[in-house]
């Protein structure tokens, strides 16, 4: 079964390696008129899929999953080719995910979403008996980001299809064939017809269709601008959405951390991607007693850095970034920190070619939090260094943001890390590393207040894939129940002994209680 539609072209997006600044391809437009039928198809499509069980909807998600290991190098290099992030990049933090999201998704969706049943919450509900049931939503749609343009939107893809789903996704414009990818990888599960729809276009105009045709749930990744406005047009329908949107995490190191082990983490999860991570470090405050050993080990480490167009060799270790609007904006936070009194202390070194949307691997100190690029996410790779005197500044310069995706606490002393990730904000508080836990199928991702609303991933991604029913019967079978015409003074004096049954004030007041009730509801339900 061809579980992918084909579409006539209708304008095209241009897909451009950005580390070479070069057009590799185009890909037609999905005709917006053609919204409607793909709607129409994929719920039908759905009716199908739902009625599947979960153990025949991973049969199909390991397919995909084995298309996956077969195709790994091709799939790295678009990924590399159209993100600008290097090979092993590709490779690490977006191919292997989604064999991992297949593999935990396609076997823990059934123990996740099964039927639950629920026991009575007081005696005066002992005859009812309730099961929880978690039903598919319908029709969701994800519109993805450029940053990681294969694991974000295929994570979502794969809890959605084992939820019972059908799914549309859009795409980043940027990585236009990372989304032909994705349907090569989805048609080789051998889904029902119209189950899957990859649409081409604007955001915008794809998102107002999405809503206009009764999407029933949208998920989001990208900018706070950008899900605000999803959320204010959501609105308007009622619409529920999962936004996972900006993220200004910061790293704490303590001074009895293990400072190499922190300045290996601190530059893995500050630069990969050219810094294009909403989960990476973007602020690093350490204790000003190995405040210099910190930023003298991580200028060595920063140096140490080659920067340039990515190639199968793996010769580089940052790649490009993946529009020139955002190492623009880079440039911008970087000329208004300097501005403000900033310092370069180190930067890597460029490698080959550097006709592309390249910027260099950059360590600053002298900061403060009245530069912009300590404040709003800078979202490149810029790792600016503050030292702290105590644990309460460190969470008080930590919690200095209102985006909270992810944060880091780094010592030798795991109790005491646990105990500061109590105060530290962030939907992921990890000790001891960074920049890992997206990978991880089994949590959940995302965070409080600007960084979005919802999780995806592990158990509570699934069930945003979900709407709980809850199904109620009583095995009393009684002619009515306490609460129930007609009215009177007996009924009442019932319900008001209830009370003192569920909060007595005694033993003797329960038994009591429950002797004047008992009575009055076997009359009243079974006799009257």
């Amino acid at each position: 079964m061809n579980n992918v539609a084909s579409l006539p072209a209708a304008g095209e997006t241009v897909a451009v390696n950005p580390s070479k600044r070069t057009q590799m391809d185009t890909v037609p437009n999905t005709p917006l008129e053609q919204v409607p039928a793909i709607f129409e198809q994929a719920r039908k499509a759905q009716a199908v899929w739902a009625s599947k069980s979960f153990s025949e909807r991973e049969k199909h998600v390991r397919k995909m999953r084995d298309y996956i290991r077969d195709n790994a190098d091709e799939l790295a290099r678009i990924v590399s080719d159209g993100n600008g992030k290097t090979r092993f990049d590709a490779l690490a933090t977006e191919v292997l995910p989604c064999m991992l999201a297949c593999s935990w998704y396609g076997k823990n969706a059934a123990r996740v979403l099964k039927t639950e049943t629920r026991e009575p919450s007081s005696l005066l509900w002992i005859g009812k008996r309730t099961e929880i049931r978690h039903e598919p939503l319908g029709v969701v749609g994800i519109i993805s980001p450029w940053n990681y343009p294969l694991s974000i939107p295929f994570g979502e893809i794969v809890m959605g299809l084992m939820a019972g789903n059908a799914v549309l996704l859009k795409v980043a414009a940027a990585t236009p064939l990372v989304g032909q990818a994705i349907e090569r990888i989805v048609a080789a599960g051998d889904l029902p017809d119209g189950l899957f729809h990859h649409i081409v276009g604007s955001g915008g105009q794809v998102s107002t269709a999405m809503f206009e045709n009764g999407v029933d749930k949208l998920f989001f990744t990208g900018s706070v601008p950008a899900g605000k406005k999803l959320m204010a047009q959501a609105a308007e329908t009622l619409t529920p959405v999962s936004l996972e949107l900006g993220g200004k995490d910061p790293m704490i190191v303590l001074e009895d951390a293990d400072i190499e082990r922190a300045v290996n983490g601190a530059a893995w999860a500050g630069y990969q991607n050219a810094g294009q991570s909403c989960g990476g470090v973007e602020r690093v405050y350490v204790h000003e007693s190995i405040y210099q050993q910190f930023v003298d080990r991580m200028a060595e480490k920063t140096r140490q850095l080659r920067h340039g167009a990515p190639d199968d060799q793996c010769g580089v270790d940052l790649g490009s970034m993946t529009t020139a609007k955002q190492r623009e904006a880079v440039a911008r936070h970087l000329e208004d920190a300097i501005a403000n009194g900033a310092k370069i202390v180190a930067q890597s070194q460029p490698v080959g070619d550097q006709d592309g949307e390249f910027h260099p691997a950059t360590l600053l100190t002298d900061v403060h939090h009245d530069m912009t690029f300590m404040r709003e996410e800078t979202f490149g790779p810029l790792v600016p260094i503050m030292p702290f005197k105590t644990e309460d500044e460190a969470v008080a310069l930590a919690n200095d943001c209102t985006m909270a995706l992810t944060a880091s606490i780094w010592t030798r002393n795991i109790r005491r890390g646990r105990q500061l990730a109590e105060r530290v904000k962030g939907g992921v508080v990890a000790i001891n590393d960074h920049l890992y836990t997206h990978g991880m199928s089994d949590l959940p991702w995302g965070g409080p207040e600007e960084s979005g609303i919802g999780r995806t991933h592990g158990p509570e991604g699934l069930m945003e894939m979900t709407k709980p029913k809850a199904v109620n019967w009583d095995w009393l079978r009684a002619k009515r129940n306490l609460w129930w015409y007609p009215q009177d003074r007996e009924s009442y004096n019932a319900i008001r002994n209830a009370m003192h049954m569920v909060a007595p004030r005694s033993p003797g007041d329960f038994l009591r209680s429950a002797g004047k009730v008992v009575p009055a509801m076997v009359k009243k339900m079974y006799l009257q």
